[in-house]
């Protein structure tokens, strides 16, 4: 994408991310399709929808691991997609947790942590490991501080990888589909971390299968079908009066319960 000639300055509005006309295709496939979507600070927004509605590349796509092909992403008042903003360092206010984890098993839990606050944060190793055993601490992992990722659970590899991301001290929590690849009796145990981290304020964008989660939790939930956004709202609403037949198809599951 080349916005080189566009001013990067925040379009009114009280919204830490804005997404404008967003596009991206992988080959002929067209993935999104003029996505446009707000999250104000504090709000905890689940995106949910049919494997390979554009959930995750929308997701990715809100701090540029994906690039789109057209289309605007504000964060904190500057454009991502402009080329004279510098990403990385906007990527410092992103916490972003993947399906997999992504934990280095060459070193122990807290150098996993420690790792981006020092590099990129230039904390003091002393610093970087208090602001750690703190956050280990928050999600019931301060004893496991030593330990390899190896010897962990795929429930506590994921509740390390949200400490990780904390340690940056982001401004807002990217989750892409954090537990489809738990185990569902430990589902709960990285569930009750991310709720927690929604009643302290944090902004969230959720990518999730997690109807429960999404219905408690959630400021808003948006329904994606086939590239768009088909409907989004309060999650009392989505879940008991939906007004698109997609989503209508897609919660019937749910609303019977």
């Amino acid at each position: 994408m080349h916005t080189s000639d566009i001013i990067a300055t925040a379009p009114a509005g009280e919204y830490l991310v804005r997404i404008e006309g967003l596009r991206k295709s992988f080959g002929d496939l067209e993935v999104l399709r003029d996505v446009n979507l707000d999250v104000a600070p504090g709000e905890v927004v689940t995106i949910i929808g049919a494997s390979g509605s554009g959930k995750s590349t929308l997701l990715r796509c809100i701090n540029l691991l994906e690039t789109p092909d057209a289309g605007h992403v504000w964060f904190q008042g500057s454009d991502l997609t402009a080329d004279h903003v510098d990403v990385n360092a906007l990527r410092e206010d992103i916490g972003m947790v993947f399906q997999g984890f992504n934990l280095f098993n060459n070193m122990d839990v807290l150098a996993n942590c420690t790792l981006a606050p020092i590099t990129r944060k230039k904390m003091s190793k002393a610093e970087a490991e208090e602001v750690a055993l703190g956050h280990l601490r928050s999600v019931g992992l301060e004893a496991f501080a030593h330990a390899a990722p190896s010897t962990l659970s795929g429930g506590q590899k994921q509740r390390v990888a949200i400490a990780r991301a904390l340690c940056m001290r982001p401004k807002i929590m990217l989750f892409d589909e954090p537990t489809s690849a738990l185990d569902p009796q430990i589902v709960g145990e990285v569930l009750e971390v991310m709720r927690t981290l929604a009643r302290d304020g944090m902004t969230m964008v959720v990518v999730t299968h997690e109807m429960e989660f999404a219905r408690t939790v959630s400021d808003r939930v948006v329904f994606m079908d086939r590239g768009v956004i088909a409907e989004q709202g309060a999650p009392e609403r989505i879940f008991a009066a939906p007004e698109s037949p997609r989503t209508r198809e897609f919660l019937s599951r749910y609303l019977s319960d």
